[in-house]
């Protein structure tokens, strides 16, 4: 629901839940007609966003029209049907990958296509049509590189921005493919992946600069808690096993309106009691921004977070910060909030060293004091310090900001993929099928997650594993579909109809936490909001093949397309050409040495597996 009125004064206020409260005033000040400095956008918490309140929406707009016009409050709530029709969905996408492969498994180059269905309206379509191609050389070496990607309106709902952000089906299609080179070649699909991973520091062939790499430790955990040495191609018929990687940003380099301003604001002011007012633009859709936050100052000025009082999400009294999208907050807020925190320190700290005839580099804040960290006995509770600053200094208001290094590209579309920092994940499911009709049963879900440093380990968790419930229910159910000939109507528009996992299907998941702190994060902290989903519906259609020997190329992964799969002579059930684009087969193989069309047969069961070193 979106809630306007016309306040005093001429102004006007938008109680709605963006993602990015910042874009709405320039918006809304071209549909009322009025400068956007009246323009007030408080963001209420959603309890998830997942990318469906990215961009501005036409009720937003009709509420603060319809306010301004009756001068009255207006709200407009949609019904679930059009809530399908209005949000953005994930963009359906044809993809052909080319690869060449050494017989050890190493890259020699690759070409990706990718053809999106984007709907009736253009909505983020253009960076969503870039990311189908950025992120596939972040995760291992790729020497040669190269992307066309188009994206086609069609009379369907309009496609946009969800979570993963046009990067779950590539990684799709790349770690299907992965699979299949790897049983072409004889090798391990663990080792083909492990054995080849980008170092860290590197740049990419597409001139990303990738920082700290935990791929590694991830799969060595995922591997090693599964057993998968032991149950890859050596489970019984019809129960397998499947592996699948991935990586993601931790905030975009560049924001979508290009322009050289800090992508996130944070201001803290300290009181006389001791308790410090934080002020910052992120919003709170369900991922704990708000928790992070609060823990970032109260680290750095070693208060507890029951003294910190956060204003938040409010364009009219919070510093800009651009949003909840791109897994940018925890990054780009916690660097900015951890500055501004730095700052205010500094100054308590120049106060309290002067009262204490200390250097001030000896002081530590902590437990709610400030000390002599060689003589902890000396040093006074934090009000007390405080006081001392603001008697020495005045009021303690200042700020922090943070803007992302620039990105080595210089080419068109360089803008989309480069971040200060790379997450990376890895999971493994297991899968019991039936070969009769075709049911995919997901028996337990391993996965891990490079987070750089954990700030709250049980927000990381939930987070890790609310992606693995996403992912899951992409893989084996979820698909917007439409009636033939109705012109982009649905078949399925309410939530009786449009199936998600229940507690039924979600397996049990064993979730590891990699710790490989990155210099560019706060306190080392990378992305897990997004990064973690990912590799979840490649590993299930790689464990379907290790079950029952089918290829599904598509997901979901239904009862229907694996019997489908069973019954055709490849043994594949996909998209068979690329239309319009003279390219000879989809996810095809290509091997040095061999040439291989991507569909070979599984190994017999018990079979010794030849896996090549390198």
């Amino acid at each position: 629901a979106r809630l306007a009125w016309r306040a005093a004064a001429g102004r006007r206020t938008l109680l709605s839940a963006p993602q990015p409260p910042p874009a709405l005033p320039p918006a809304l000040s071209t549909v009322l007609d009025r400068p956007p400095s009246p323009v007030r956008v408080s963001a209420c918490p959603p309890g998830g966003g997942f990318g469906g309140t990215r961009a501005p929406f036409n009720p937003e707009m009709c509420v603060a029209k319809l306010a301004l016009l009756t001068g009255r409050p207006v709200k407009i709530g949609l019904t679930r049907e059009e809530v399908f029709y209005c949000h953005r969905g994930r963009h359906p996408t044809l993809m052909n990958i080319r690869t060449g492969f050494k017989k050890d498994g190493s890259i020699t180059g690759m070409h990706f296509q990718s053809l999106l269905d984007g709907g009736g309206y253009g909505s983020y379509g253009v960076a969503s049509t870039y990311y189908t191609g950025a992120l596939q050389t972040v995760t291992y070496k790729v020497p040669k590189y190269r992307f066309d990607g188009v994206r086609c309106f069609t009379n369907k709902p309009p496609c946009g921005p969800k979570r993963g952000h046009g990067t779950p089906q590539p990684r799709f299609a790349l770690e299907v493919q992965l699979d299949k080179a790897a049983v072409a070649l004889g090798v391990d699909p663990a080792d083909i992946r492990r054995n080849h991973l980008h170092p860290a520091g590197g740049i990419t062939a597409n001139w990303l600069k990738v920082g700290s790499m935990g791929l590694g430790p991830c799969i060595d955990a995922v591997v090693e808690a599964s057993g998968w040495k032991d149950k890859w191609q050596q489970l019984p018929e019809g129960k397998g096993v499947g592996l699948a990687c991935s990586s993601y940003i931790s905030g975009a380099g560049l924001p979508i309106y290009w322009n050289a301003m800090p992508h996130s604001g944070v201001t803290v002011q300290l009181d006389r009691g001791g308790g410090v007012a934080v002020f910052c633009g992120e919003t709170e859709i369900g991922q704990g921004s708000d928790t992070v936050l609060a823990m970032c100052v109260a680290e750095v000025l070693g208060v507890g977070l029951t003294d910190i009082r956060l204003t938040v999400a409010d364009t009219h009294t919070t510093p800009v910060d651009l949003g909840s999208y791109s897994s940018r907050v925890t990054m780009m807020m916690g660097n900015a909030a951890f500055q501004a925190a730095e700052r205010a320190r500094e100054v308590v700290a120049k106060a309290v060293a002067k009262r204490l005839e200390v250097p001030s580099v000896r002081l530590r804040f902590a437990e709610n004091r400030v000390f002599d960290v060689q003589d902890p006995e000396n040093g006074v509770p934090f009000p007390k310090a405080v006081q001392w600053a603001e008697a020495m200094f005045g009021t303690i208001a200042v700020a922090g900001s943070y803007t992302p290094p620039a990105t080595p590209g210089k080419y068109r579309g360089a803008g989309v993929g480069p971040s200060p920092a790379y997450s990376y994940s890895a999971a493994i499911v297991q899968v019991d099928v039936d070969p009769e009709t075709g049911v995919v049963d997901v028996e337990k879900i391993w996965v891990a997650h490079d987070i750089g440093q954990s700030i709250n380990e049980m927000l990381v968790i939930g987070q890790v594993e609310g992606g693995v419930y996403m992912g899951l229910g992409e893989a084996i159910m979820e698909e917007m579909a439409y009636r033939p000939n109705r012109f982009g109507v649905h078949k399925i528009p309410s939530m009786l109809e449009y199936k998600s996992p229940t507690t039924h299907e979600m397996p049990p998941v064993e979730t590891f936490i990699i710790r490989d702190p990155d210099p560019n994060g706060p306190f080392g902290a990378k992305e897990v909001g997004q990064g973690p989903l990912l590799p979840i519906m490649p590993a299930v259609a790689n464990a379907v093949f290790d079950a029952v020997g089918v290829r599904v190329d598509e997901i979901p992964v239904t009862p229907d397309k694996v019997l489908r799969a069973m019954q055709s002579k490849d043994k594949r059930y996909g998209p068979k050409k690329y239309p319009d684009l003279r390219i000879q087969k989809t996810m095809k193989v290509k091997t040095l040495e061999e040439g291989g069309d991507g569909t070979a047969p599984r190994p017999p069961r018990g079979a010794k597996k030849e896996v090549s070193s390198s």
